[in-house]
């Protein structure tokens, strides 16, 4: 190939240094994870350059040279008891996590342009589209294997925390069929053996058979997108009891399987089978005959605290340590040696090899040279970056440091790296800096900081475990649930302070005394539960090695037109052969000529220049603060159309003002006045006094705020709170140790025996009394009225956290010198009527709330009741079911909401792009209103409807739903098709404004509530969720796990969804966003692919601009790469009509001169300043795309073809002498049809620079002007006034001076025609061709309408049922009318847009999983959002 184009993008040529990370404090920081990203995408440009079209998946190294199996694997071939089979031969392997895939790094856009914009292929909506619906309804989890009863060589295994689908095939060597390999691989000079390592499904079906599990020697691993890796089965000796290796639910056998295996009766596990995958280990359990993972393990002793406390033994560390292997994030980096065999022979290379191969014998000595030092120099620089990127990427993930843990019976100090599940470690040890393990806490209490998990900055309160807690926890589910998330420390997390617990009553007491004295230290423990990559950080290190292939429809596109490429050559092939046997070319330059149009047709370079645009980008955003750990994502925001939102710390403040508390009148029943200050609380009247001052209480008790070094911290609102009240918070009080506290000191104060946890948290107004512990015990039950009246100090005796599912928290707190104890619950009013007795609410409790929710406030419901009988015992075991029932209503806390000052603007710019806009709180419906219609995101004309349960509730099938208005509650809609019933009269729809009933559709959104949504997704039909997910504006008091639903299933009806929200809460609709934009002033964060420090919602269209401007390069690359290969592909077909070519300093100066700077500097072009309407298409072979790119072909051909018949009419034009011998360049076909070409090459780089509406005009990029200009203006003075010595070296004859002229003439009318067609021809014919198709596509959609009505049953509607289960498998309807107007066929109906009225056609759509992953075949656009809106504008 005629290309010398390096094969990576400027971001490869970057170096990017990071920090020296001492392993002691090792984490993940924003620096380092964005120059990992950076180094990914750098390593993924130059691995796409690299690809070939037909290379889909490729296998892991698994020969002794190299592979990706664990640092443990390693470490087991030095096991004198182990012993596995050796691999005859290492496959082509997938880089290692870093040298990425190039169908890895594909973006996952699936959209078209305006006329065939879609979002969403037919088979990525049925894929995607069960993955949504399976949450509610299919609790149960996939199986890990299928029908392994009948076929015992294949399993299914589901990874829940990656949602990846594995087939895992066992396979056994034919040892006949590996010799055969190795000689058929001499005897073809190698050539088999590289077909091996491309293909290695195909290698290793022909020298190995698929066997038994129990027998295999290697097992095949293919995801669901196909992609295979080849990895060896290693067996070593174990002698330990089965159920330290497999949980009891992984033992339980097939009931119909009658195969006993010996360790099912003797419980023994003698040899132990196993392979990792991409850092996870699978052990063959011999009982289900099947691999299993061993990271979702659970010690069935783990059932209380006392066991847990106890830690392990020798012999246990050295079983567990045998079966998890090291507690260690370790990137395995392959070798200079190996790196430089992979890319030598990688698909790339061995075509430039065999490329410079066929230049040598066509003799362009130079061209050849040239192209192997650049390529050798690519491969130095590639093996070099690749080589500091993997070492960057080990010591950001890798982290050691030393732990105090409790083993044998005895403390010391080990390595973190020899931690195991089931060891007890010290928190508080003052060399404990970052938590090594997942681990959960015993005693003692920590402050944690998990913005590298979350985004969220704000420390998060940890607390000791319960034993309910412990028998409930599940380490199979992907994401830790919030009740268990208190007690869970995360690896890679710091700590922002430990503090120990309670003495332990273990039997290590003992111990303890021996070593410490009568008393031991007091401690804060934890147990290690996971380690290494089955953490949760080593799950995310996980997913940055090993990304999802997002197959982003435009490169799948540009590997079938590459594909279309490759056909021409061929054609060009078999022509020049035709034309050369006729001229009596010899045979052996006949071959190597005819062969060199494929080197020039296909352009290997073409992956690396279109990520170009990508890697301006990510520089873009990260110079605005915008940071992307997930470059795959950038063009796929350029894609969005439906845009999510976080309310609070997203849309408005982060901090709440406090407007003041309004309490209840026992003198009127009704709420008293606001009372705007913490004074106003004391000096209230008597009948608002006895409810303001245990509501002060509340105020100062019940919240999640905690002092550190001085400085309160905790959740922005309790923060708020607390400030109002102007109290005094103080922890370690009441006998609490805290970790600066000696030894001494401890032992000294332990007299009474009580724990040090009895009371962590004190608070008194400005100016109390303090008081001490042996005093406040020794008055308990006291009623000295001077001891009392002395000071005032409150305690917090236990605490039941927010849970997002009550929507409410409660404290028990001791007040001093006052018999019992009293219990304060805060929570959202809607709740809190449940557990308040009736007859504390006071008579305008609706009315009240009702307008402060409209007015855009936020309420917080306070209650308390007094327990005069519990004791610190009974408040330790008390439930919260008791604490959190027959309380009394004490008043309302009213916050106001403010919004940012950037938020309307934003809304405004996002809503005038066309891109819809939805709420997403966990706030009040109608605060959400109020604050939706005050930013903007909600017409102030619009009508906005709520969902009431007029019977049941969201876990009743039967329950009953009305829709009504906000502002008339007479006005209700249709609870099945969600339009305005009848009920709502033409009287209301008439005017001005409302001229026709099918515009009602822009004057009416929805406010949809978390019960009413989960009610939706589980039991209503598919066509009414369908068009609450259309018309729903704002989704309140939605739970995070209901946020990631919605989020799945606004992708599942076609929409391409983004995600902005600032704390942990949003996590998982962060993650399941295909654009997740975190707002988090932390050092990093991995929750989302893109982390804003602006904290603030500008950042959204940033982003959307960036990913478009990403877009619109990509496509431009890729045009001008295609125009660049057919412009030289025509000049040589020319030129071989008498077997002459192009010189060799002529490629040398296209490829060096022209195309290399040309194709740099076009990606530099920055994002327009202003969101257009419109979105990029990312279909490559959509009309538009194809008209610019077959009509500039025929332009630039036409003007070739006239150069060369003019310059052979000349009266000075002498026929070229044809000589065998020579290579016949000096002619005047050659120098015209060069020299015209060069100016080709470059006009066409102007053409397709495109500016508006998504990037800014081209004179913007400066460089590419000057390189542009400079280049013209060489190759003018080439033509106008060349000089001898370049005569001599191009090759060049002499042509008059009028005829050079007329060449330049010729360039500049071949600029304009092109440019006059590219901006007025081509869009006009394109939709010339697409109103043709469609009409053509009416008549035959209209033939079928008319088919199906002559057959159909003639009733009103035909629903036929689904089959399947899920809300999937409902009755689907839809309007025929749509089938008729270019909306998608009836068999992708499966979305449910059932019409009223009309007839209809029936449709069913499959509701698993697995029938979605096996579609195939042409896949067809699906936009099913589009489809409701057209079917909800028919009246």
């Amino acid at each position: 190939m005629k290309n010398t184009l390096p094969h990576h993008s400027p971001s490869n040529e970057r170096s990017v240094h990071l920090p020296q990370t001492d392993t002691q404090t090792s984490s993940l920081s924003i620096e380092q994870l964005n120059n990992a990203s950076s180094d990914a995408l750098s390593l993924s440009n130059q691995r796409r350059l690299s690809q070939a079209p037909s290379v889909h998946a490729r296998a892991s190294s698994i020969a002794s040279a190299g592979g990706s199996g664990a640092a443990a694997a390693g470490q087991d071939r030095m096991d004198p008891n182990y012993s596995s089979p050796n691999l005859p031969f290492s496959p082509y392997s997938p880089p290692n996590l870093l040298s990425l895939r190039f169908n890895n790094d594909s973006e996952s856009e699936h959209e078209h342009d305006s006329e065939d914009d879609s979002d969403r292929t037919e088979g990525e909506m049925r894929h995607s589209i069960p993955k949504a619906i399976a949450r509610p309804k299919l609790v149960a989890k996939r199986t890990s294997m299928f029908d392994h009863k009948h076929d015992r060589s294949k399993q299914r295994v589901y990874l829940e925390e990656e949602d990846v689908e594995l087939i895992i095939t066992g396979y056994r060597y034919r040892q006949y069929r590996v010799y055969l390999y190795y000689l058929f691989s001499v005897l073809s000079f190698g050539i088999v053996f590289l077909l091996g390592r491309w293909m290695p499904q195909r290698f290793i079906s022909f020298v190995a058979e698929p066997c038994e599990m129990g027998r295999a020697e290697c097992v095949v691993v293919q995801n669901e997108w196909g992609q295979i890796a080849i990895e060896p089965i290693f067996t070593k000796y174990y002698g330990g009891p089965i159920d330290s290796v497999f949980s009891p639910e992984q033992l339980e056998k097939a009931a119909d399987d009658d195969s006993i295996d010996e360790t099912v009766t003797t419980g023994m596990l003698h040899d132990m089978r196993y392979f990792d995958y991409q850092y996870i280990r699978f052990i063959y359990n011999p009982s289900a005959q099947v691999f299993m993972q061993n990271s979702q393990w659970k010690d069935p002793d783990w059932s209380n605290i006392p066991n847990c406390e106890r830690g392990i033994g020798r012999e246990t560390h050295q079983e567990r340590s045998m079966v998890f292997g090291q507690n260690i994030i370790d990137v395995q980096e392959k070798t200079i040696g190996q790196l430089l065999v992979q890319e030598v022979l990688h698909p790339f290379y061995v075509f430039q090899v065999f490329s410079m191969i066929l230049w040598f014998a066509d003799d362009y000595y130079y061209y050849a040279a040239c192209i192997f030092v650049i390529s050798t120099v690519s491969v130095v620089t590639e093996l070099i970056e690749t080589k500091k990127t993997m070492r960057r990427m080990r010591q950001m993930s890798r982290f050691t440091c030393n732990t105090k843990v409790f083993r044998s019976g005895r403390w010391r100090y080990i390595g973190s790296e020899e931690l195991v599940p089931g060891d007890v470690f010290e928190v508080t040890d003052s060399d404990l800096a970052v938590f090594p393990c997942d681990a959960v806490l015993l005693s003692g209490d920590c402050i944690v900081n998990e913005s590298i998990l979350t985004g969220e900055s704000v420390p998060v309160s940890k607390v000791p475990v319960t034993s309910a807690a412990l028998q409930h926890m599940d380490l199979s589910l992907a994401n830790i649930p919030s009740e268990l998330a208190r007690h869970f420390l995360f690896s890679g997390t710091k700590i922002v302070r430990a503090r120990p617990g309670a003495a332990s009553s273990t039997t290590d007491a003992p111990v303890e005394e021996d070593e410490y004295g009568i008393h031991p230290p007091l401690r804060g423990l934890a147990m290690v539960v996971r380690i290494g990559f089955n953490t949760t950080k080593g799950t995310l290190i996980r997913s940055m090695l090993f990304p999802k292939p997002n197959d982003f429809q435009f490169y799948r596109d540009s590997f079938r037109f590459i594909g279309i490429l490759a056909i021409i050559a061929g054609v060009g092939f078999l022509i020049s052969c035709v034309n050369f046997v006729n001229m009596g070319v010899p045979f052996r330059m006949m071959i190597v000529k005819a062969l060199d149009l494929i080197t020039i047709v296909v352009p290997p370079a073409l992956p690396a220049t279109m990520s170009i645009g990508t890697s301006f980008a990510i520089a873009r955003l990260k110079r605005s603060n915008i940071f992307c750990i997930s470059p795959t994502r950038v063009n796929i925001g350029g894609k969005i159309n439906c845009m999510c939102f976080d309310k609070t710390g997203t849309l408005t403040e982060d901090g709440l003002d406090v407007l003041g508390v309004q309490c209840a009148d026992s003198e009127t029943g009704k709420f008293g006045e606001m009372l705007k200050h913490v004074g106003e609380m004391q000096s209230a009247p008597s009948t608002i006094l006895e409810k303001s001052m245990p509501l002060l209480f509340a105020m100062t008790t019940c919240h999640s705020v905690k002092s550190l070094n001085g400085e309160l911290i905790g959740d922005p609102l309790d923060l708020k709170m607390f400030e109002f009240t102007q109290w005094i918070l103080e922890e370690g009080g009441l006998g609490a140790r805290t970790a600066t506290v000696s030894e001494s000191a401890n032992n000294s104060s332990h007299g009474k025996g009580v724990g040090g946890s009895v009371v962590s948290t004190v608070v008194r107004p400005p100016g109390g009394k303090q008081f001490n512990l042996e005093d406040m015990i020794a008055n308990q039950g006291s009623e000295n009225g001077h001891d009392s009246s002395s000071f005032l100090e409150l305690g917090i005796i236990r605490c039941f956290e927010f849970v997002s599912q009550l929507r409410r928290m409660s404290v028990v707190v001791k007040r001093l010198h006052k018999p019992g104890m009293e219990i304060f619950v805060k929570g959202a009013p809607e709740v809190m009527t449940e557990i308040c007795i009736k007859e504390s609410l006071p008579l305008d409790y609706t009315e009240r709330l009702s307008y402060y929710t409209h007015h855009g406030y936020r309420v917080i419901a306070c209650a308390y009741k007094s327990v005069p009988t519990l004791n610190f015992v009974r408040a330790q075991r008390v439930k919260r079911e008791q604490v959190e029932s027959d309380l009394t209503f004490l008043g309302f806390i009213v916050f106001e909401n403010k919004l940012k000052p950037t938020t309307a603007p934003v809304v405004a710019t996002l809503g005038n792009a066309r891109i819809r806009q939805v709420m997403c709180t966990g706030d009040n419906v109608l605060t959400a209103i109020s604050v939706s219609r005050e930013c903007g995101l909600i017409n102030k004309v619009r009508e906005v409807y709520t969902p009431r349960f007029v019977t049941g509730d969201s876990t009743t099938e039967t329950s009953e739903i009305a829709w009504e208005n906000t502002d008339n509650e007479k006005l209700t809609l249709d609870p099945l098709t969600l339009k305005p019933s009848n009920s709502w009269t033409d009287d209301s729809s008439s005017g001005p404004d409302f001229p026709r009933y099918s515009h009602l559709m822009n004057e009416y959104v929805l406010a949809v509530t978390g019960d009413c949504f989960r009610w939706m997704v589980d039991y209503a039909p598919t066509s009414t969720l369908n068009r609450m997910l259309v018309r729903g504006q704002i989704f309140a008091r939605m739970s995070p796990d209901e946020k990631h639903e919605l989020v799945e299933h606004l992708q599942a009806i076609g929409y391409c969804v983004g995600f902005c929200g600032d704390g942990a809460n949003d996590c998982g609709a962060l993650k399941a966003a295909d654009v997740g934009i975190s707002l988090s002033e932390a050092e990093a964060s991995v929750a989302a692919p893109f982390t804003s420090r602006s904290n603030d919602i500008a950042c959204v269209v940033k982003v959307i601009q960036e990913g478009r401007a990403a877009l619109v390069t990509s496509f431009s690359c890729f045009k001008y790469m295609a125009l660049y290969s057919i412009i030289q592909f025509t000049t040589v077909s020319f030129l071989y009509a008498f077997a002459s070519n192009l010189g060799d300093f002529q490629f040398l100066y296209i490829d060096l001169v022209l195309i290399l700077p040309i194709a740099v500097f076009m990606g530099r072009t920055e994002a327009y300043p202003v969101l257009s309407p419109k979105r990029p298409t990312a279909n490559l072979v959509s009309k538009k795309v194809l008209t610019s790119l077959i009509g500039q072909i025929l332009i630039q051909s036409i003007f070739q073809g006239a150069l060369f018949g003019i310059v052979r009419h000349q009266p000075w034009y002498t026929p070229p002498d044809y000589n065998s011998e020579e290579k016949n360049i000096e002619c005047y076909e050659n120098t015209v049809l060069f020299l015209l070409s060069c100016f080709q090459y470059l006009l066409v780089a102007i053409v397709f620079s495109v500016g508006r509406p998504y990037r800014k005009p081209m004179s913007s990029n400066r460089p590419f002007v000057l390189i542009t200009a400079v280049l013209v203006l060489t190759s003018s003075i080439m033509v106008l006034f060349p000089t001898q010595w370049l005569f001599d070296l191009m090759q060049f004859v002499k042509i008059p001076f009028s005829f050079r002229v007329m060449i330049i003439v010729m360039a500049a009318m071949n600029l304009a025609l092109s440019l006059v067609c590219e901006a007025l021809v081509f869009p006009l014919v394109s939709r010339w061709i697409g109103e043709w198709m469609n009409g053509r596509k009416a008549q035959r959609d209209e033939a079928v309408r008319q088919q199906q009505q002559i057959f159909s049953a003639p009733t009103h509607h035909s629903i036929v049922p689904a089959a399947g289960a899920g809300y999937g498998s409902q009755d689907m309807t839809v309007p025929a009318g749509l089938a008729s107007s270019g909306g998608p066929s009836s068999a992708l109906s499966g979305a449910g847009v059932g019409g009223a009225g009309g007839s209809v056609v029936s449709a069913t759509m499959s509701a698993t999983a697995s029938s979605a992953k096996k579609t195939s075949g042409k896949k067809e656009t699906v936009k099913i959002y589009k489809i409701v809106e057209e079917e909800m504008m028919r009246p």
